[in-house]
C-alpha cells in the first residue's frame, strides 16, 4: 500500500473520531451549534472524502490493471487537502468567535485549496483509469 493511501485512510479515521466528538459536544451546548459547518466539513470532507481518496487511489488503478499515473501528485494532494480542510474549519471557527475580514478571506482561500485537491484527484484518476490515448508516430 502506498504511503499516501495509508495516510488518507488514517486521517479519514482521525477526522471521523474528531467530528464525532465534536458532534456530541455540540448537542450539549446551544452556543456550539453555530459550528455545524465545522462538524459537517470534518465529517464529509475529512472522513468521507479522505476515505474515498485513499481507497480510490488503492483500488481504482488495479481495476484497470494500470499503475497510478501521478503518485507524486497524490502525495501532494494529501498535504493540500489537509491544509485546506484544517484551514477552512480553523479560520471559520475564528471568524465565528471573533469576526474579521481576514478570517473570512483565509476561510475562502482554504476552501480553494480543498477544491484544488479534489480536482487533483479527479485529474489523476481520469488519466489513470480513462481510455488510453495512442500517441501518433
Amino acid at each position: 500500500m502506498d504511503r499516501f493511501v495509508k495516510n488518507f485512510i488514517i486521517m479519514s479515521i482521525f477526522y471521523l473520531a474528531i467530528s464525532t466528538i465534536f458532534g456530541i459536544i455540540m448537542i450539549g451546548s446551544d452556543k456550539l451549534m453555530t459550528l455545524k459547518f465545522v462538524h459537517s466539513h470534518l465529517m464529509l470532507i475529512g472522513w468521507v472524502s479522505f476515505m474515498i481518496f485513499g481507497v480510490g487511489y488503492h483500488i481504482l488503478p488495479r481495476f484497470t490493471g494500470r499503475m497510478l499515473k501521478h503518485p507524486t501528485m497524490a502525495e501532494a494532494q494529501f498535504w493540500i487537502a489537509n491544509l485546506g480542510l484544517i484551514g477552512m474549519v480553523g479560520f471559520y471557527t475564528l471568524n465565528v468567535y471573533s469576526p474579521a475580514g481576514i478570517y473570512r478571506t483565509l476561510t475562502m482561500v482554504s476552501g480553494l485549496l480543498e477544491a484544488l485537491s479534489i480536482f487533483m484527484f479527479f485529474y489523476n484518476m481520469l488519466v489513470t483509469i480513462g481510455p488510453k490515448i495512442e500517441e501518433a508516430n
